[in-house]
Formats: structure tokens, sequence, C-alpha cells
């Protein structure tokens, strides 16, 4: 059976991850990869770096802050930054919309939120409402799409710690989880939930949690969510955990989706 991988990964810098991402894609390549928390300017993108690994990349930045990029086996025949909306914040750091044939990959990193009571709450949700919106213009449910990335929300009880704990918290509040359902509802399939439906599944590790990887006290919230035609060919899912195991970690680590060609 002849398969591709895609990987979403919040680098938390992708100049400082070079070295865990080298080791890890010279040892398990994936097809497509798409990163979050790039923090780099443009001109300064690592690209050598990619292409000597066998990876074309397109990728938009800033310095210190947010940042995404894609790197792929193949070239891509589409690209494009930002939500295309109209509305400002264009967010192109956040949004890179990638087309392979007939296959469209959507990389974001949603925003944090801060607190409930802060502007960039109802800027996240907001951000949910223009994702929806993005994929209702430019994608169909009947062709194959994956929106994946650092999405900054626990959908469910099972994908933090201690949820009991964590009800008012930006990334877990029942507003941002309904934001988030209200994308799913456009025709979309939580694939690493398919194939890793169990307890203690997680992607996020809190570097200021004492011991958070050993002790598996994490959180869900990097995704794999597919369109139906795209879902129906996916074999496995699963998070490489080692990568957060690695000296000078990101505090997250990749999702891998698997799917049938």
């Amino acid at each position: 059976m002849s398969i591709f991988k895609v990987a979403s990964f919040n680098v938390n810098s992708v100049k400082t991850r070079l070295p865990i991402l080298e080791r890890w894609l010279g040892e398990d390549p994936v097809d497509v990869l798409c990163l979050q928390e790039t923090k780099v300017q443009d001109p300064d993108f690592p690209v050598s770096a990619f292409r000597d690994l066998g990876y074309h990349v397109v990728f938009r930045g800033m310095k210190s802050y947010n940042g995404v990029a894609v790197a792929s086996r193949e070239e891509p025949d589409e690209v494009a930054f930002g939500f295309g909306d109209g509305e400002e914040p264009d967010d192109g750091p956040r949004v890179a919309r990638v087309r392979f044939g007939d296959l469209t990959v959507l990389n974001t990193y949603v925003p944090q939120g801060k607190a409930l009571d802060h502007p960039d709450f109802a800027y996240k949700l907001r951000f949910f409402e223009r994702v929806l919106a993005l994929l209702e213009r430019h994608c169909r449910e009947a062709d194959p799409v994956l929106w994946t990335g650092d999405l900054n929300v626990a959908p469910t009880d099972r994908d933090v710690t201690h949820p009991e704990n964590k009800r008012d918290h930006v990334c877990f509040h029942r507003d941002v989880q309904r934001a988030f359902r209200d994308v799913l509802s456009w025709g979309l399939e939580d694939v690493y939930r398919k194939h890793r439906p169990g307890d203690g599944e997680f992607s996020f590790w809190d570097y200021r949690v004492r011991d958070s990887l050993a002790r598996n006290i994490g959180w869900r919230i990097d995704h794999l969510l597919a369109s139906p035609p795209l879902a129906e060919r996916s074999v496995d899912a699963y998070a490489v955990r080692e990568l957060r195991a690695q000296e000078r970690p990101s505090d997250h680590t990749a999702v891998v989706g698997v799917f049938r060609r």
C-alpha cells in the first residue's frame, strides 16, 4: 500500500529546533510538514537546511513571534498566506493554505487568547470564524482537505490533564470549544482521535510544569482534521513523543497523519 504522511509541529523557533528537525526527518521523513511559531523573518528562514533534507519550503514569518511554514517533498501547485478576506489583521504569519493536486492543506497557528477578558480572546474566537469562512470560499467537502496546526484548543476532557481545573482556561473554555466545533461542522473529522481514542494522548507539555513529559501532564492542542474523502483514506495518526524529550525541545511535539494515496 502506498502511503503519504502529513505532520504538524509547533517548533517554537525553527532555527533553534533545526537539529531536532534534521535528526527526525533524516530518520523518519514525512511528505508534508506544517510548522508553526517559526519566529523568524522571511530573509532569515533556513531554506538551505530544508533543501538539504530534500524539501521544498514556503513560509511567512516575523521576528520573534508567530510564523508558519510548509515543507514538502513535492512543490505545491498553489500557495496562499493569510485569510485574504479584507479583514485586518490578514494574519499571513498565522495562516498558510497549500494545494498539492486535489489535496488542500490548511496550516494555522491559532492565537492563544491570553485571558477570557483580554481582547485577544475575542480575536481568537473570530479567528475560528474566519477559518470556517475560508474553507467555505476555497474548499469543497467532497475534496480531500486537511486542516492542521497548533489550534490552541483542547476539544474534550480527554484532551487535557485535570480538566476540572481548566474550565476557564482560554484553550479549554466552552466558548473556544464551541468555536472549534463550528469549524468542524463544515465537514471535518478528527483523524487523530479516529486512531488514538484513549486517554493521555497529548501534543504539548508545558515547560513551566515540573517533569510534565515524564508525568504526562499535557494538552492535545495540535490537530489533524480531515474532510470525509481524506478521513476515509487515513490509516494511522500519532504524536512523536520522543521529540519533546530531546535536548532543547519545543514544548510541543509533532503529530503525524498517515493516509493512503
